[in-house]
């Protein structure tokens, strides 16, 4: 009797029966999972792209077109590309993405002469651009300051808010745009800085303000500072659009060095996804200013262990890219006048337009 019931038990188990029960119960799993919203970015994207009209045009993704409305290669990039061709291997970069690229991208930043590169003072990390920096970012807030939350600029970038919110980060807003005067809520602005709790952390856009394009003047920055400083806050700049917005990389990297004159141990996302056209390479940088070399090592330490589970190791094709760039004389030479030529075209055809308008 039981040997039979043991032979029931087998074929039961693997009976056309017992094998459709099993399909229906894993089909039924994501019965619940409706379509997710539209991005309101990437949806104009997907839209523009499914409208068979022949004249249309794509003002809603922030990439630089020529005027046929094609992708932009920057002469610099295919030079760059000839140099690494044949002569790439396809091995892991470490956990911290190319040390060389991540080095020319802090001079960016903080400067040729930094002290603070000196003084390896820097925890920095090759990231998934300017994206992936946030997102890194804001889950080592989440892990090392867990009672924080964060202030961000009203409006912002919409990915912004999905970054923090998806890293568990409590967010609130402060006043930045002020639609009657189309500028900076300068005063507004200044009172929700001053009214935070002691030690906030701030999200600020180091220059080309996404979306509205109104940065602070070079005294509103000082004030700015000054009273961050004031008030202990912390201040994470996402700096996407460097050499970009002006044309300058030095005029454009203004705030970030004025918060460290005043001596703030600031955040930086960095991308080059726009000044260098590679958008597709997803080529990035965080950095996190720390009070010594050892503590840059302990935090570079963490920021690594935090990318193990994302993604392990950055692509490092792109990251080639900048590093070959950046790193020739001749060849970032060129690049400060293409990304000149890019910044002074894109301004000049904004005030044609306000003027046709």
């Amino acid at each position: 009797m039981a040997i039979r019931t043991a032979m029931s038990s087998r074929i039961l188990k693997n009976s056309p029966i017992a094998a459709f029960g099993a399909r229906s119960m894993s089909s039924s799993l994501w019965r619940t999972v409706e379509p997710a919203p539209k991005d309101p970015i990437l949806g104009v994207t997907e839209a523009f792209l499914a409208d068979p009209s022949p004249s249309k045009v794509n003002v809603g993704v922030g990439a630089y077109r020529d005027d046929n409305g094609k992708p932009v290669v920057l002469e610099c990039v295919r030079e760059a590309e000839g140099r690494i061709a044949g002569n790439l291997n396809m091995e892991y970069l470490p956990m911290g993405g190319s040390m060389k690229m991540v080095d020319e991208t802090l001079k960016l930043a903080y400067g040729e002469d930094s002290d603070l590169i000196k003084d390896k003072r820097i925890a920095a990390v090759q990231a998934l651009s300017g994206t992936g920096a946030c997102r890194l970012f804001a889950d080592f807030q989440k892990r090392f300051s867990p009672d924080s939350q964060i202030y961000i600029p009203v409006p912002t970038w919409s990915n912004h808010h999905n970054i923090w919110r998806d890293a568990h980060v409590p967010q609130r807003t402060f006043h930045y745009y002020h639609p009657e005067s189309r500028g900076l809520d300068f005063a507004a602005m200044m009172d929700d800085i001053k009214n935070a709790p002691n030690g906030s952390f701030f999200l600020l856009h180091a220059c080309a303000h996404n979306p509205t394009g109104v940065d602070p003047s070079e005294e509103q920055w000082r004030e700015i500072s000054y009273q961050m400083k004031v008030k202990g806050h912390f201040a994470f700049f996402d700096m996407a659009y460097q050499g970009f917005a002006s044309g300058d990389p030095e005029r454009d990297a203004k705030s970030i060095r004025i918060f460290l004159e005043d001596g703030h141990l600031i955040g930086c996302a960095q991308s080059y996804a726009k000044n260098m056209g590679l958008y597709g390479q997803r080529v990035g940088c965080l950095s996190v200013v720390c009070e010594d070399e050892k503590q840059a090592v302990a935090v570079k330490s963490q920021l690594q262990q935090l990318a193990r589970p994302m993604y392990s190791n950055p692509p490092v094709h792109g990251a080639l890219i900048v590093s070959t760039i950046l790193g020739d004389p001749d060849l970032k030479k060129l690049w400060l006048k293409e990304v000149k030529g890019m910044a002074d075209r894109i301004i000049g055809m904004r005030k044609a337009l306000q003027e046709n308008l």
